[in-house]
């Protein structure tokens, strides 16, 4: 399987997805600014999305694949398919149950997820509302990551990884309308949640018709416990916690921010800026390497896991470091760029720019927590990643509680920044110690060299800011200022990947190379 092949095609698709996302922010920015109705929104949309990362993204993907690809492996596709369409299934009742008691408890819910919320009843009403709308689409996507972990386990990435964007585009159309027709921003925000459901049903449409097209799609059953089923839940429920260790630090960091006006919007707007390299390069490549790390550990190849997770980290520390980079220094513009008009002004971007500015700090980490997990999953330990998620948020929680009162939601970045260090380093180091990770002084080098152009690159991006500020920060036209800040961030691209040419780490004739044999 060609590993680089499969991290560009889901690499791909999760760029398209993070650019329909970009369109979807900065029309809900234009539309609800940092309203009541924004808070409102946003919260009531992470709620269903935490769950979805933590159940069906997180836990389910880490217990299933190491699995089915034990089953595929040793007893074939047949035998691997009657074992999904038991798991679908034990899920599909488990979800049932988790719906129907999170709408009736709904009110009970919000008011430990939002407790800031609770003293203005047309706020905390409101968000109830919302969620209550929203909460489905946390079925509709968990059923989606599973028939996506089906297909990723079969060496498809392209459908799952594709299904993301049928949200955006959804959410994109109907933002258009409510732009131009609906001044009411509590409207609106119905009219979102409501687009969120759609937008659910058209990305189970797409890889329901993928794996119909493989000939194993798993028709539902009546649930029958066995030992699978035991193994199964036994891995998962741990995961639930360790897979979605991001989510569930800006989880608690909202609980936080809750009891401040804006700071919940701030932080959403910031938290999506970073997710587009998170995406691109954490995601896609973890989504790729767990399947992969999964089918070469049960085929007992231990050279080639090691090997895939070698190239892994090569890739994802080549591209994230420099992201961070940018991201840090140029924070004010790119929120300023892409968000301020309309109900979002300037006193939003300054706040979300310090938010993004921390949450890029911890870029690294949360990158590195993507590709260090699947090397537990893959052997079947989940309860070591969820002890290390487990004291990383008792620190993202404690220094969120200190910072917050004189950094507001920098305080939250910075928290889960540092908390996410703390992760993705201890993960590392225990697969060191257990022998199933290295770094030899090559690849060593190789590292030590992005940090130094990456540094490079931040002072070049620092430089070319002040030079073109009046371009970025004046009263020009947008497209202007897209135009200005998208030729920032070429050249400072362009300077890193000359100046990893100079020191010899990566040849441009054979990175031209690579990236044609992809296609």
């Amino acid at each position: 399987m060609n590993l680089y092949k499969n991290f560009f095609s889901v690499g791909s698709m999760t760029l398209l997805s993070r650019i329909m996302g970009f369109v979807r922010d900065i029309l809900i920015a234009g539309l609800l600014g940092t309203s009541m109705a924004a808070d409102a929104f946003f919260a009531a949309f992470r709620f269903p999305n935490l769950f979805r990362r933590l159940f069906a993204e997180g836990a389910f993907n880490a217990a299933f694949i190491p699995l089915f690809s034990g089953v595929l492996e040793r007893e074939g596709e047949e035998a691997a398919g009657r074992f999904a369409a038991r798991i679908i299934s034990w899920l599909v009742l488990f979800l049932f149950g988790v719906l129907i008691l999170a709408e009736i408890f709904m009110p009970q819910i919000m008011a430990w997820f939002v407790p800031g919320f609770v003293e203005d009843e047309e706020k905390f009403n409101f968000t109830v509302l919302l969620a209550r709308i929203c909460f489905p689409y946390l079925a509709l996507m968990s059923v989606m990551s599973a028939y996506g972990a089906m297909l990723n386990g079969l060496g498809k990435f392209l459908a799952a990884a594709f299904a993301p964007v049928m949200l955006n585009i959804v959410l994109v159309i109907i933002l258009g309308f409510l732009v131009f027709f609906i001044a009411d921003k509590p409207a609106g925000a119905v009219f979102l949640a409501l687009g969120v459901i759609i937008g659910g049903f058209a990305q189970v449409a797409i890889v329901v018709w993928a794996l119909y097209k493989t000939g194993l799609f798993p028709y539902l059953r009546w649930p029958v416990f066995g030992r699978d089923i035991a193994r199964f839940f036994a891995l998962a429920l741990p995961v639930m916690f360790s897979g979605g260790i991001t989510q569930i630090n800006i989880f608690v960091g909202t609980i936080i921010a809750s009891g401040a006006a804006s700071t919940i919007s701030y932080l959403y707007y910031a938290d999506r800026l970073y997710q587009l390299p998170l995406g691109i390069i954490g995601i896609a490549i973890g989504v790729v390497l767990l399947p992969e790390l999964s089918r070469h550990v049960k085929g007992n190849r231990p050279h080639q896991a090691a090997l895939a997770q070698e190239k892994s980290l090569f890739l994802a520390m080549m591209l994230c470091l420099p992201a961070a980079a940018a991201l840090f220094v140029m924070a004010k513009p790119i929120v300023q760029v892409l968000f301020e008009r309309g109900a979002f002004d300037a006193t939003a971007t300054l706040a979300t720019a310090s938010a993004l500015s921390a949450f890029s700090l911890g870029l690294p980490a949360f990158v590195l927590i993507k590709i260090f997990q699947p090397g537990f999953f893959a052997r079947e330990d989940t309860m070591t990643p969820t002890i290390l998620a487990a004291i990383s948020v008792v620190i993202n929680i404690v220094i969120s509680l200190v910072l917050f009162p004189a950094l507001a939601q920098t305080a939250i970045a910075i928290a889960t920044s540092i908390a996410a260090w703390f992760n993705a380093l201890f993960l590392m180091g225990i697969l060191a110690w257990r022998g199933h990770f290295s770094l030899r002084n090559k690849e060593l080098r190789h590292h030590i060299m992005f940090v130094l152009a990456s540094m490079i690159m931040l002072v070049i991006l620092w430089v070319l800011g002040n030079l073109f500020g009046e371009a970025l920060y004046g009263s020009g036209s947008t497209l202007l200022q897209f135009g200005v800040l998208g030729l920032v961030l070429t050249i400072g691209m362009i300077a890193y990947f000359a100046l990893l040419h100079l020191f010899g780490v990566v040849r441009l004739n054979q990175l031209s190379q690579q990236f044609r044999a992809l296609k």
